[in-house]
């Protein structure tokens, strides 16, 4: 998947490879009223036409995904995502 604004920035890689298993796709046919709304697209397949993450910039932790993150977690090497969302909600919990 190409990312752009992802949480997937904590690895620094514009060019990452997931695990998929599904039989679901976004239709672009709402992509623009999406957007609009606030919705980024920051993961698509590599010809671009797969959306395959979304998320919402200013919430703190507003994700989502096509492909299976947990496919390539470990015990001590959780997937980054995981990683990024523990640390979203230890900084909510320390804010309240």
């Amino acid at each position: 998947a190409y990312c752009k604004n992802l949480k997937f920035q904590i690895s620094n890689l514009k060019l990452v490879y997931e695990r998929h298993r599904h039989r679901y796709e976004f239709n672009n046919k709402y992509k623009k009223q999406f957007e609009k709304a606030g919705l980024v697209f920051s993961g698509t397949s590599p010809d671009g036409k797969l959306v395959e993450a979304v998320e919402i910039p200013n919430h703190p932790f507003f994700v989502g995904t096509q492909f299976h993150p947990e496919y390539k977690s470990r015990p001590l090497k959780p997937h980054p995502l995981f990683v990024e969302f523990i640390k979203a909600a230890k900084e909510r919990k320390e804010r309240r």
